[in-house]
């Protein structure tokens, strides 16, 4: 089950603010567990079990960990925590790459291969991962006090508005909320138009760019023309921005409803000057993620200037293969390291002297680079892709209508109207939590038609791509 989908908006999600709002309010936490198991077994039948069994030992084996009287036991649990995370992680979202590469090598030895039945993917298998782990390690950091109740914990992991694309939520941003919740009404009506602005960008943006996409990055590269494989490019740069940002924004609205405050992951990322600024306001929590866990433990920009670049190679690698199992992944892991280095090395200095706007253009330009080898079906697809970007030959191949023309200008517009200051003054209205009389008038009559809009868009399309299913 998505957000995006009329089962989701017209049965489940009545039902279940239905249930939880009659329920008191030292009780709520058992109706949002209930749902969010429903939640998760309506689209990962098969996997809900393990998930919750292995949620359940992990609570236990941080409890052991925070009993143990020596420090080496301390850290025995700890790795021990991390393993039972991780493990499923492994198995369930590598097994197929690494089995197929082993095949590979034996094909080229002459040697038979390994026979396997290919494994599924469960949704959000990756958020989850990440959440238990920041909740072992924030215990043995004591940065945070443990949970003492086993269903609160549960419901921390599989909470079900952050479950499947995210916000990775860190266990000591909501410690408190998951105990004791406020529920502020102005909170909860900014959490609302929250939903819909982002349910909104996922259903009339990013699926009509998707058409778009999806048309460029299907066909045969070798007869794609390069206006086709620009218009491909760009579009996909923009599904995916609205796409994931949309859900983000729709996660952050439900858990504002129910009294939790999600961390923000989206920052008008294009509108950045650099690559290191895209990643401060790209996907934040992933990279809050890796720097916490990751970078700053490697040792961080505290070591020599090559043993930082190297952290940040090793960093972007990894952040590359968590997105998905393949090549592909793991050289655009490779290609933003490259121009983090670079940033660190030199660029960050030219952009400055080239001026705001050339600086946003030339990021803009290198993200689009990177959106290929994210959304094209293997290396020499990537690669031939590449080639018709350049090759300047031939005509359009796609066939654009006048919605998914005014839909590119529209996602253009919004995606860069923060550089005007009248475009940001407009985005701090829309996510404001205190309105004056005409905008509360205004902006609900507004979130209204986006509401009418998006639902009656689902209503008569079967068109509505999951981007998540590999993460």
């Amino acid at each position: 089950m998505v957000f995006s989908s009329n089962i989701f908006l017209l049965f489940f999600l009545p039902v279940f603010f239905l249930c939880y709002f009659i329920t008191p309010v030292r009780y709520r936490n058992y109706p949002l567990l209930l749902f969010s198991i429903i939640f998760y077994s309506y689209g990962a039948p098969d996997f809900v079990l393990i998930l919750l069994l292995a949620t359940v030992l992990n609570f236990y084996i941080v409890k052991a960990m925070l009993k143990a009287t020596t420090e080496k036991k301390k850290k025995l649990f700890c790795a021990l925590s991390v393993v039972v995370s991780l493990s499923l992680l492994l198995y369930y979202k590598y097994a197929n790459f690494f089995v197929e590469n082993i095949n590979a090598f034996l094909h080229v030895c002459n040697h038979s291969s390994i026979s396997w039945r290919p494994v599924l993917l469960p949704i959000g298998i990756s958020f989850f991962t990440f959440q238990s782990i920041t909740y072992t390690i924030d215990m043995y950091r004591a940065t945070a006090k443990p949970n003492e109740k086993l269903t609160d914990y549960v419901l921390y992991i599989i909470m079900f508005p952050q479950l499947i694309a995210g916000p990775i939520v860190r266990y000591n941003t909501v410690a408190e909320e998951l105990v004791s919740r406020k529920y502020v009404t102005t909170q909860q009506l900014a959490g609302a138009y929250r939903f819909i602005i982002g349910l909104s960008k996922k259903v009339l943006i990013s699926n009509t760019l998707a058409k778009i996409a999806d048309e460029a990055f299907t066909m045969n590269v070798s007869e794609l023309s390069t206006p086709t494989a620009w218009i491909g490019m760009l579009a996909y740069t923009l599904q995916i921005y609205f796409d994931f940002s949309g859900y983000s924004d729709m996660a952050i609205g439900l858990g504002r409803i129910m009294g939790f405050h999600f961390p923000e992951n989206f920052d008008n990322p294009y509108t950045s000057k650099s690559i290191s600024e895209f990643w401060r306001r790209w996907h934040i929590t992933l990279g809050a993620f890796m720097r916490e866990y990751l970078y700053i433990p490697l040792g961080g920009n505290r070591v020599s200037k090559r043993r930082t670049y190297l952290n940040l190679w090793i960093v972007f690698l990894l952040s590359g293969f968590w997105h998905g199992a393949s090549y592909n992944f793991i050289l655009w892991g490779a290609f933003h390291g490259f121009f983090l280095v670079l940033d660190r090395l030199f660029m960050l200095d030219f952009l400055k002297r080239i001026g705001k706007i050339p600086a946003v253009i030339l990021t803009f330009f290198v993200v689009n680079l990177g959106w290929v080898l994210f959304r094209a079906d293997g290396l020499s697809n990537a690669l031939g892709f590449y080639q018709a970007l350049f090759h300047f030959s031939g005509a359009l191949q796609i066939s654009l209508d006048g919605e998914s023309i005014c839909t590119l200008i529209v996602a253009l517009i919004l995606s860069f109207i923060t550089l005007a200051k009248f475009g940001e003054k407009m985005c701090n209205t829309l996510y404001a939590e205190v309105y004056t009389t005409k905008q509360s008038i205004m902006l609900f009559i507004f979130i209204v038609l986006l509401l009418v809009l998006s639902v009656g868009s689902l209503s008569v399309s079967d068109f509505n791509p999951f981007i998540y299913f590999r993460f």
